[in-house]
C-alpha cells in the first residue's frame, strides 16, 4: 500500500495546527518537583539538579503499544537510533548527542546491563519490550563519575514494572500488524503484605521484509527477512523489616534475526541468534538519615551469526558488584559514596577465553535548595587490570533564578575502557590501548510558566574525545582527537486536554572515518539537523488520539555494495509520520489501540538499494484484570 507523501504531511500539519499534541511523545507537562530521578543514585527532584533529564512516563509507554523501544527512543531530542525504521532484523545503533553507539550506558532498574559477548558490549535494545517497562529516565551528558565506563554521552535507565498495586492482577497485550507481525505479552503481579512480585513474558514474531532493494531487471523475488524474539522479566521484593528490603530479579532474552547481505543483494542464509540471561539481587538498608544499597548482577550472553563469510559464535560473562551509601547532612546536603567491581570474560569458537577486571570507587556531594543554588560535585577512581588507573570528575551547578527560570551547566570528564575484543580479539587486538577519554561541557536554561503549561528547555553542549579507539589497517589504535558540539531546543505547551510539544536538535563534529581511514568533518549516520512535533488529545473519557512527525536531515554512511571499493555516500533526509489512537472500555481495564506510521524516504530505495518499513499498521488490545 503506497500513500502520497504530501498528503500525509498535510494530515500531520493539520493535526498540529489544531493543537492536538503529545509532549515529547506523550510526555506530560509535569511539575519539576513531582518527578524523582533515581538514575542519579540520590533520588533527586528535577528542580534540584542541573543535569539534562528526560522522563518517558508510564502514560507514554501505555500509549506506545504500536512501537518498540528503539522507535520510542528515536523520538527523543538528541537521540538517533540507526536503522530504527529499517527491517527489525538489522542491528540498531544508539547515538546520543552525536557520540558513538557504544558511548551510552543502559541500566535496568538502576543496574548496569550490556552484552559481554558483543564486540562493543552495548546492550541489544531489541530484546526489551515496552510492555514490561514502567518508565524510562534519560540523563544526557557525561555520567562516568556515577556510572563509570561507557557513560560518555549519557545514561538510559529502564525501570521495569513492579507489583506495586495492592492485591493480585493479570495484564497483557495482543496485537497484529503489517508484515504479518504478532506480539503478545502476558504478566502477573501482586502486592500482599510485605511481599510483591511481577513476572511477564513477551513474544514477537514478524515475517519482515527484504532490507535489500531488488535491482532493476531482477527476476527472482528477494526473501523476506523476519525475526522472532522472546523476553522474560521477573522481579520480586520482600520488605523483611521496616528498614531492610531485598529484591531478587531475573531476565532471559532470546532473538533470531534474518538480514540481507548488502544493498541490492539478497542472502537467504544470513542470520544471527542472541541469548542473554541476567540475574541478581538488589537490597537496601535504611537507618536514620542514611541508607546502604547493595546490587549484584550476573550476565551471560551468547551471540552467533551465519553470513556469506561463514559462521561465528561468541560468549561472554559479566559479574557486577555495586555497593553505595547515601547520607543526608541536614536538610540541604546529600553525600554519596560507593564502589563497584566489574569482572568480564568472553570466548569465541575460534579463540581462547579471555578476561579482565575494572574496580572503581566514587563519591559525590549534592547541595540543593541553598537559597537559589544547587550544586553537585563528584569524582571517581578506576583501576583496570590491563591499562592501569584513571580518574573522572563532575561539577554540575544550577540556579533557580525564580521558580519559573533555572540556569544549569556541567563540566565533566568521562571514559570508556577498551573491550575484550579490542585487547584480545582475533582481528587487530592491541594490549597497549588506553581508555577513551572525554571532556564535556554543557549549559542551558529551563523556563516553566503558568503552572507548567508552557515550558522551554534550551541546552548546548561540547564534547572533546581523546584516545578514541578505532580500527585501522594496522588494527585497533588510539586516535588522537574527536569532537562534537550541538544544541537542543525543547518547547511544550498544554491547553486543557491538548498538549503540544516539539524539539530541534543540531549536532556536528569530527571523528575517525572507517572508510576513509582518517578524521572526517562529519559524523557517520548522524544527521546535523533533526526536528519533531508531537501531538495528543484526550478527545473523550474513552478516546485518546495522537500524532507525531519527525524530520531526520541528511547524513553520511558507508556503501559496502562493492567490498573492493567501499565508499562514503550521502543519504537523503527522510520524514516519519505516526498516528495513534486508543479507546478505553470495561472500566478502564481494557483498551483497543491502533498505530499507523509511514516512513517518507522515496529516494532511499531508488539510489542506495535499501528498503525501509514504508507504511506500517499495528492494532490490538491491552487489558488488566484485578
Amino acid at each position: 500500500m503506497k500513500f502520497n507523501s504530501k498528503l500525509l504531511i498535510a494530515m500531520s500539519a493539520g493535526i498540529i495546527q489544531l493543537g492536538v499534541t503529545e509532549t515529547s511523545q506523550a510526555q506530560k507537562v509535569v511539575s519539576l518537583d513531582s518527578v524523582v530521578i533515581s538514575a542519579t543514585k540520590n533520588d533527586q527532584k528535577q528542580s534540584q539538579t542541573g543535569k539534562v533529564v528526560t522522563i518517558i512516563g508510564r502514560d507514554v509507554l501505555d500509549r506506545s503499544q504500536g512501537k518498540n523501544l528503539m522507535e520510542l527512543l528515536n523520538e527523543q531530542a538528541g537521540i538517533v537510533v540507526g536503522a530504527a525504521t529499517a527491517n527489525a532484523g538489522l542491528n540498531k545503533s544508539l547515538f546520543v548527542r552525536g557520540a558513538a553507539s557504544a558511548h551510552a550506558v543502559v541500566l535496568i532498574d538502576g543496574i548496569l546491563v550490556n552484552n559481554p559477548a558483543g564486540s562493543g558490549s552495548a546492550l541489544d535494545l531489541r530484546m526489551f519490550s515496552i510492555d514490561q517497562v514502567d518508565h524510562i529516565e534519560i540523563l544526557k551528558g557525561g555520567q562516568s563519575t556515577i556510572y563509570g565506563s561507557d557513560a560518555i554521552a549519557g545514561v538510559i535507565n529502564i525501570v521495569t514494572k513492579k507489583g506495586k498495586d495492592a492485591g493480585n492482577s493479570v495484564y497483557g497485550v495482543a496485537s497484529y500488524g503489517t508484515y504479518n507481525t504478532y506480539k503478545g505479552t502476558i504478566g502477573v503481579s501482586a502486592n500482599v503484605d510485605r511481599f510483591s512480585y511481577n513476572i511477564a513474558y513477551t513474544q514477537i514474531k514478524t515475517d519482515g521484509f527484504s532490507e535489500a532493494a531488488e535491482p532493476v531487471g531482477n527476476t527472482t523475488p528477494f526473501e523476506k527477512d523476519g525475526n522472532k524474539t522472546g523476553a522474560v522479566n521477573a522481579n520480586f521484593s520482600l520488605q523483611a523489616t521496616d528498614n531492610f528490603s531485598i529484591s531478587p530479579f531475573l531476565r532471559y532474552f532470546y532473538g533470531h534475526y534474518d538480514f540481507d547481505a548488502t544493498s541490492f543483494v539478497d542472502d537467504p542464509n544470513n542470520n544471527s541468534k542472541l541469548k542473554h540471561f541476567n540475574g541478581g539481587v538488589s537490597s537496601r538498608y535504611n537507618f536514620g538519615t542514611g541508607k546502604v544499597t547493595f546490587n549484584y548482577s550476573y550476565e551471560t550472553s551468547s551471540l552467533g551469526s551465519e553470513t556469506q563469510y561463514g559462521a561465528s559464535l561468541g560468549e561472554g560473562k559479566l559479574s557486577l558488584i555495586d555497593l553505595f551509601y547515601n547520607q543526608k547532612v541536614g536538610n540541604n546536603i546529600d553525600v554519596l559514596v560507593g564502589l563497584d567491581n566489574r569482572a568480564t570474560s568472553s570466548r569465541s569458537n575460534s579463540g581462547p577465553s579471555v578476561s579482565t577486571n575494572l574496580f572503581s570507587t566514587y563519591a559525590s556531594v549534592f547541595a540543593h535548595d541553598l537559597s537559589i543554588f544547587n550544586l553537585e560535585i563528584g569524582g571517581r577512581y578506576n583501576k583496570h587490570k590491563d591499562f592501569g588507573e584513571n580518574y573522572t570528575y563532575n561539577i554540575t551547578p544550577s540556579i533557580n533564578i525564580i521558580k519559573q527560570v533555572k540556569l544549569f551547566g556541567t563540566i565533566s570528564t568521562s571514559f570508556k575502557t577498551p573491550t575484550l575484543a579490542n585487547l584480545f580479539g582475533l582481528y587487530g587486538a592491541n594490549l597497549n590501548l588506553k581508555p577513551e577519554r572525554s571532556k564535556n561541557y554543557e549549559a542551558g536554561v529551563n523556563f516553566s510558566l503558568a503552572d507548567n503549561k508552557y515550558t522551554l528547555r534550551v541546552a548546548g553542549f561540547k564534547r572533546d574525545l581523546t584516545d578514541g579507539i578505532v580500527f585501522t589497517n594496522s588494527g585497533y589504535v588510539n586516535q588522537p582527537y574527536q569532537t562534537a558540539k550541538g544544541l537542543e531546543v525543547e518547547p511544550s505547551v498544554k491547553f486543557g486536554t491538548f498538549n503540544l510539544n516539539g524539539f530541534y536538535a543540531y549536532v556536528e563534529g569530527k571523528e575517525f572515518n572507517d572508510v576513509a581511514r582518517d578524521v572526517s568533518n562529519h559524523l557517520m549516520r548522524r544527521p546535523k539537523h533533526v526536528f519533531g512535533v508531537n501531538a495528543g488529545v484526550q478527545a473523550t473519557k474513552q478516546l485518546y488520539v495522537s500524532s507525531s512527525f519527525k524530520y531526520n536531515g541528511k547524513r553520511t554512511d558507508a556503501d559496502y555494495a562493492d567490498f573492493n571499493a567501499v565508499k562514503v555516500v550521502d543519504l537523503p533526509a527522510y520524514k516519519l509520520l505516526n498516528i495513534y489512537g486508543e479507546y478505553t472500555l470495561v472500566k478502564k481495564h481494557v483498551k483497543l489501540f491502533a498505530d499507523f506510521k509511514n516512513v517518507l524516504d522515496e529516494k532511499y530505495t531508488e539510489y542506495y538499494g535499501y528498503n525501509s518499513m514504508g507504511f506500517n499498521v499495528n492494532a490490538g488490545v491491552s487489558f488488566t484484570i484485578k
